[in-house]
């Protein structure tokens, strides 16, 4: 599949994406909205914090970074109201049942809809044992979430 053929393919799609504010999600949501700004909805999966709401997680550990810095110029004054009508930060751990999405009515609506998911989610302590068990658990639960809704 070609650049092009998968930049045409992501428009009006849906998307989840773990591990919102990892590397590798924040790479994956800016080119997105960067080539497919007519994707219809990227729903950014983001572990709880005591401190901040899913919203307030995303705007300043993946919205005000450098790597944004192409669409802020682009779309200027706009910046904000073209990626909060297109990203829905939600408070979540691919660990945790229903993915630790805790409103039912956001969690039905998502799942619902999704078109797929691109896993982004990861853990940084490298002194915790890996239990392949335990992550293709996670993993299941994903697939049947989506897959019953």
């Amino acid at each position: 599949m070609e650049l092009g053929d998968l930049v045409e393919y992501l428009e009006n799609k849906t998307i989840l994406i773990t591990g919102g504010a990892g590397f590798v999600a924040k790479m994956f949501v800016e080119k997105i909205l960067r080539t497919q700004p007519n994707v219809k909805k990227l729903y950014v999966l983001l572990r709880p914090s005591q401190c901040n709401s899913p919203p307030q997680r995303f705007q300043t550990q993946v919205m005000e970074k450098e790597l944004f810095r192409l669409l802020r110029a682009k779309w200027g004054k706009e910046f904000d109201s073209f990626i909060w009508e297109r990203v829905e930060a939600v408070g979540g751990d691919i660990s945790d049942e229903n993915l630790g999405i805790k409103d039912a009515i956001l969690r039905d609506h998502m799942f619902k809809h999704i078109d797929f998911i691109v896993n982004c989610a990861a853990t940084t302590d490298f002194f915790e044992r890996y239990n392949y068990n335990k992550l293709l658990l996670y993993y299941l639960r994903i697939i049947i979430y989506i897959y019953i809704y």
